[in-house]
């Protein structure tokens, strides 16, 4: 390595040759050497340090005139101990025994649940044709309450009794106008096929009429629970729950007004429950199996003209009313007295106490028997009526009367009925 000390001595030959005294030619070599020399001195002086050690003071100075920014600082060196655990952090290495077998594992202290896991082996359990999911489905009817063209038999008058250019309404006895597209168009039915239900056996078509400002998913399946009551009771039952005035305070019961509407709507449910049930034959069971009619509020309407001109009085073995006796008491009183196999029950709050004290005593008065407790037993033409305590509010009656879910227990008490039962299972073929 050339040093810078050479190079030096060499400019002081080159400053000699410069000399005044010194030849033309001379002179002209000697700035030559003198820029070459130049040009070398700055490249040099560095490179003579790398030569020598370093000096401490120096080094100190430079670091703190750089503010430590030395080429270790910019470039620390790998720290590896940063990336893997100390000695006493270490996992402890995977112990390999060599034995062939692994230790058997010690039993549980208790037996663990079974774990269905699917499967293709030709051993996989299969469910038996018998079972079969719960169904809970909205299906549109023909024969179902709406839309209604028809007349109000009120008055004989057309029940669209209203319009707005091409628009057609309807104005309640509130006198509020609901409009046909938006209130009276929906003709479907909720219809709930319990998971238990079996068409060999004698089972129950339960009807049931909902109140006002209802739809059926929002209050009828969802709020009400009449589906969860119908399979909880445990009765061989399925259950029908037409649309009627969508969310409106109208009590209009439509195709239900006309003779024999009750009877078409049955006669065409058979096949929809057959089809849901999944056995087609079953059309004949359910077209001739007895009914119960649960009707709640505004309800009563459909109910009562459904017992009166329905055309099906002979298949209902029972009628359910949930504080509902709002009118209508003659059609109720008649369809009692004609019908003692079936049973009848009222219950009620004070708003519709007065009708139903007064529809007691239009009973008793043709000699039949009230009773104002459910807590006997369910048998062929019982008459039950049975006011519920204060704070039992309307709108949550069909969940909270007399007792928790009324729907389920008249069901149960039906079901726990002998008699009641014979004679649920008797095909009906003659009504009225």
């Amino acid at each position: 390595m050339v040093g810078a000390q050479p190079i030096v001595d060499r400019c002081d030959r080159v400053r000699r040759v410069m000399a005044p005294g010194a030849t033309r030619p001379a002179r002209l070599f000697g700035r030559r050497r003198i820029a070459a020399a130049c040009m070398l001195v700055p490249l040099a002086l560095p490179l003579a340090q790398c030569g020598k050690a370093p000096n401490p003071e120096m080094v100190a100075a430079n670091t703190q005139a750089t503010g430590g920014d030395t080429f270790e600082d910019r470039f620390p060196a790998p720290q590896f101990r940063d990336r893997f655990p100390t000695e006493k952090e270490s996992f402890a290495p995977l112990q390999r025994t060599a034995t062939a077998e692994p230790a058997p594992m010690p039993p549980p202290k208790t037996a663990p649940s079974p774990v269905r896991v699917a499967s293709i082996s030709p051993s996989l359990t299969l469910p038996r044709p018998s079972e079969r999911d719960e169904l809970t489905t909205l299906v549109s009817m023909k024969s179902s309450a709406f839309p209604y063209f028809g007349n109000n038999p009120r008055n004989d008058a057309p029940f669209l009794n209203v319009g707005n250019g091409e628009r057609r309404g309807h104005r309640s006895l509130s006198g509020r106008v609901y409009w046909q597209n938006e209130t009276y168009n929906d003709s479907r039915v909720l219809v709930h096929v319990p998971e238990s239900f079996d068409a060999g056996k004698p089972g129950v078509i339960v009807v049931f009429f909902h109140g006002n400002g209802a739809t059926l998913e929002r209050d009828v399946r969802d709020r009400q629970l009449v589906p969860q009551q119908i399979t909880d009771s445990g009765v061989n039952a399925v259950l029908l729950a037409p649309q009627m005035a969508v969310d409106a305070a109208d009590s209009s019961a439509g195709k239900f007004w006309q003779p024999g509407g009750f009877k078409r709507f049955l006669d065409e449910s058979a096949s929809h429950l057959a089809r849901l049930y999944g056995d087609p034959k079953s059309a004949q069971i359910f077209a001739n199996m007895p009914v119960v009619i649960v009707g709640y509020s505004g309800g009563f309407l459909p109910t009562a003209w459904s017992l009166e001109v329905g055309g099906a009085a002979g298949r209902v073995r029972g009628v359910l009313l949930l504080d509902a006796i709002y009118g209508e008491l003659d059609k109720f009183a008649s369809w009692i007295e004609k019908n003692r196999t079936g049973f009848f029950i009222s219950s009620y709050t004070r708003y519709t106490r007065q009708r139903d004290r007064e529809l007691m005593s239009m009973l008793r008065d043709k000699g039949i028997t009230v009773s104002e407790s459910m807590d006997g037993p369910l048998r062929p033409g019982s008459v039950v009526f049975v006011q519920t305590r204060d704070g039992i509010t309307h709108r949550s009656y069909v969940t909270q009367a007399w007792t928790e879910f009324p729907i389920r227990n008249v069901l149960t008490k039906m079901a726990a009925t002998p008699a009641l039962t014979r004679y649920a299972s008797v095909p009906v073929s003659a009504n009225r």
